[in-house]
């Protein structure tokens, strides 16, 4: 039995942390036609070798109704980077989101700015 670890291509730091980022804006709050990344729910991605991911988000709330769904979308995305090792994910509500987060274009796109 052979250990995958051995067989993978480090990806370099910054590379992997753009393909997380693009994998992370493939999801969409259902309620929010925004991109979790634009809204600001991605508080920290961090990358550790080999090619293992961290990433620290929210939700818009607590009691969101898409709580199971978005966290194991992003989860499911960044899975799918080709190289990709192993992926955690921790959802926190400290500091609690608020609107001030999103990026400029997720507050055009709502009609903010």
């Amino acid at each position: 039995m052979s250990d995958s670890t051995n067989n993978l291509q480090e990806i370099p730091t910054q590379e992997l942390k753009e393909k997380v980022i693009n994998a992370i804006k493939l999801v969409y709050d259902p309620e929010i036609p925004v991109d979790v990344y634009e809204l600001g729910l991605i508080y920290e991605i961090s990358v550790y070798p080999v090619n293992n991911v961290f990433v620290m988000m929210t939700l818009t709330s607590p009691n969101c109704p898409s709580a199971e769904f978005i966290p194991s979308e992003v989860k499911s995305k960044i899975e799918q980077i080709e190289g990709i090792n192993h992926v955690e994910l921790e959802l926190t509500f400290d500091p609690p989101y608020s609107q001030d987060m999103m990026s400029e274009a997720a507050k055009l796109e709502l009609g903010f700015l």
